[in-house]
């Protein structure tokens, strides 16, 4: 790799690198920086939105996963993003579904993958691409799939694993990541999407939660440590969200609500630092970074 800041994200299935990251990835390739997508699994047990490709599902045909391949090339064609890579190959992992449903127990499950084998396979491209910052989930996987929960482990694993020389040289040199963030949502931040989507007449995303306290996935505010402010890279996310047809619907109200905010719902998006020293704080009054690279030489 030739560029001087590196950053590789490490997520479950094609989608959730758009959702979670889509503005902060466009940000950096703009900027220059050498983004790398990780993706576990290809997805296979995804609810598909678009009616006419129902067949592709798991219990039919079977082959949503080989569609959201390309549905993943399309998002990161739209972010910018070249590197772009499935742990193991693609394939080598299965969609494990949600927690506690049959497709848990097939034989290819990311959840039942062998730890060791996985973080493996991670190791070998975290040695390659040398990067400085790692983003995945945190222990929780933010919502409680296995697959995100698993990623978070494998992710973990490999920054450690890498790091060490005596670990399987024959993967390559050892490398030491900088700095490792969880993706994460402020409980403030979710606080103001419901009281938005009440004022303009429309619940049903919340589905009648009134309080972010709530919502299993909001975190406090003060174990925020970051905020990306993509804002300019808000209609490369809207093109990579409409990448993925068969799992993001994006003409819905909350979208339209974006829209009438300047997008600006899409276009910040916040990380918790688990592993290394915090950087300078932004200019935000929170007192978060505001650049995943923050005190890292330049």
């Amino acid at each position: 790799m030739t560029s001087a800041r590196r950053i590789l994200l490490v997520h479950a299935h094609p989608d959730d690198e758009t959702i979670n990251n889509g503005a902060t990835m466009a940000r950096y390739v703009a900027e220059g920086a050498q983004v790398t997508l990780l993706t576990c699994t290809l997805g296979e047990e995804g609810e598909i939105l678009v009616p006419e490709l129902a067949q592709l599902a798991a219990d039919q045909a079977d082959q949503l996963g080989g569609y959201r391949i390309w549905e993943l090339r399309g998002a990161m064609d739209a972010l910018g993003v070249t590197d772009i890579r499935f742990l193991g190959g693609a394939g080598r992992y299965r969609d494990s579904g949600m927690m506690g449903v049959p497709a848990n127990g097939h034989p290819r499950a990311f959840w039942n993958a062998d730890l060791d084998e996985a973080v493996a396979h991670a190791v070998a491209v975290v040695r390659e691409v040398r990067p400085q910052v790692v983003v995945t989930y945190d222990e929780n996987g933010g919502y409680g799939h296995p697959d995100h929960i698993q990623a978070h482990r494998v992710a973990m694993g490999a920054v450690a694993a890498a790091a060490d020389p005596a670990y399987r040289p024959d993967l390559g040199e050892a490398w030491t990541v900088a700095k490792v963030y969880w993706c994460c949502v402020p409980r403030s931040v979710l606080q103001q999407g419901i009281e938005a989507m009440a004022a303009a007449g429309d619940e049903t995303l919340f589905q009648g939660v009134t309080s972010a306290d709530d919502i299993p996935f909001a975190v406090p505010d003060d174990v925020v440590t970051a905020a990306v402010d993509g804002t300019a890279f808000s209609s490369h996310k809207d093109a990579a969200m409409r990448a993925h047809p068969t799992q993001i619907l994006v003409d819905g109200p909350f979208f339209a609500l974006s829209n009438n905010l300047g997008l600006e719902v899409l276009g910040v998006e916040y990380y918790r630092l688990v592993q290394g020293e915090r950087g300078p704080a932004g200019p935000g009054p929170e007192g978060w970074e505001d650049d995943l690279f923050a005190g890292l030489p330049a």
